[in-house]
């Protein structure tokens, strides 16, 4: 099972740190030029080859993925991994020339009882000091998360913030002709790797949302053409249902303690928001009237609920008590906004916004302050933040060649707006959903 490949042994070594090293990026500053860094093989003292040689190139492209660091050719390196290791510590004078202003190194062992011993170093190199260094010990079968591992560390030691990498990204995946799409719910690692399907596409599937604090995913699907929200437990495989709500618009999120999930439900005509207790399952509603209430996502720490609403005229967002109580319209410009998710960070609030036939992807505060638009397209949907908050993914849709039919897949941006990537899927993708850090 999933959870027996994960589970891992580590044991910290904690290295001197110079008082005098100040290596630090600011990740606030918007575009800026990424920092030159130079990510060595490790050196294999008995260890996995294959782990020497791997290890360092996921570090080097988790970190050239976030746009603020560019990894050095390894092709001009002057210096082995072997000999570095025979030193205990770099040669700074033949690493500057090169311009790098961090340098990981690292060497792999075998232990006496099977298990592989991953040791990394961070180094200032103009500095000449070591910033960070950390011994795993694991099971060799889990080396690529040992290299997230080190990867948010490395992350976490040069810009202040948490790294997001240790982390896995549920979604929708699509296949099929337009008018017969076979969905099915699919989970990989955050860089695309150790992708798998969740369920099997006899039945529809649609918006997972992962747990804040467990590898548990609430999802809406439609079996023997009835809507239900089931549960799914990525480690075990275990699925329940949370059960059957005819009219329900959107799967549940939940609430930051994971004990509860907050929903849209349509009865009678009217569609408003309500909780559910995971363990009584007793439902309270929250909002009541004719209007539209839809879409809510709670604050991090469970207090409000950001949610959409057309009670004022047009589709806006809204913030509430947890209570239902106090409802503030914070949008007022021209469009239409929903799809609001609260960020982690609980500053910012992501949103979608459809202005002059164009989509929109944009943050604002949850005062309705400071309204940026971060990216656009024909159609784009359905953010979720990287745990740091740090990071939003979503999906964008776009006519095919002839348009005949839609393309739709995921992609990554900074919430300053820049560095924009895709996320390649096996086929089309739609409705992506950040995990919190594995356990």
């Amino acid at each position: 099972m999933l959870k027996k490949i994960l589970m891992f042994a580590f044991a910290l070594m904690i290295m001197p740190v110079s008082a005098h090293a100040a290596l630090q990026v600011n990740v606030n500053s918007g575009k800026m030029d990424p920092m030159p860094i130079a990510v060595t093989n490790f050196a294999s003292v008995g260890g996995p080859s294959e782990m020497a040689t791997g290890i360092p190139k996921i570090i080097s492209d988790n970190l050239e993925r976030t746009g603020l660091f560019k990894p050095i050719n390894p092709s001009a390196f002057v210096q082995t991994p072997e000999a570095i290791q025979q030193a205990g510590k770099p040669d700074f004078s033949v690493w500057r020339p090169l311009g790098p202003q961090a340098l990981i190194t690292g060497n792999v062992t075998t232990a006496a009882d099977g298990r592989t011993r991953v040791e990394f170093r961070l180094w200032d190199v103009f500095g000449q000091a070591q910033l960070a260094g950390t011994a795993y010990t694991t099971t060799p079968q889990n080396w690529r998360r040992i290299a997230h591992i080190i990867s948010d560390e490395i992350y976490k030691r040069i810009t202040g913030e948490a790294g997001y990498f240790d982390t896995r990204i549920v979604y929708i995946s699509e296949s099929g002709a337009q008018n017969a799409r076979i969905k099915r719910l699919a989970i990989m690692d955050q860089d695309g790797y150790n992708h798998h399907y969740l369920t099997d596409g006899s039945y529809l599937v649609l918006t997972p949302r992962f747990s804040p604090n467990t590898q548990m995913v609430a999802y809406m699907a439609y079996y023997n053409k009835k809507p239900r929200v089931y549960l799914y437990d990525i480690n075990s495989g275990r699925q329940e249902v949370l059960g059957d709500f005819p009219g329900m618009t959107f799967a549940p999120r939940f609430s930051p303690d994971g004990s509860r999930v907050i929903m849209s439900m349509a009865q009678n005509g009217n569609t408003d928001i309500y909780t559910m207790d995971l363990r009584s399952k007793k439902v309270t509603r929250l909002t009541s009237g004719s209007s539209l209430n839809t879409s809510p996502s709670f604050a991090p720490d469970g207090a409000r609920v950001v949610f959409e609403s057309d009670r004022g005229g047009t589709q806006q967002l809204y913030v509430m008590g947890a209570d239902g109580g106090n409802a503030t319209r914070i949008t007022f410009g021209d469009g239409r906004y929903g799809n609001p998710v609260w960020s982690p960070r609980g500053d910012l609030i992501a949103f979608t916004k459809i202005a002059g036939g164009k989509f929109y992807l944009g943050v604002i505060r949850p005062d309705g302050k400071g309204e940026r638009l971060i990216t656009s397209g024909y159609d784009v949907e359905s953010a979720s933040w990287s745990p740091n908050g740090r990071v939003l993914t979503y999906f964008k849709e776009e006519p095919t060649a002839g348009g005949n039919g839609r393309r739709a897949k995921l992609y990554t941006i900074d919430l300053t707006g820049y560095n924009e990537r895709e996320l390649p899927t096996p086929q089309d993708a739609s409705d992506p959903a950040w995990s919190p850090t594995n356990p």
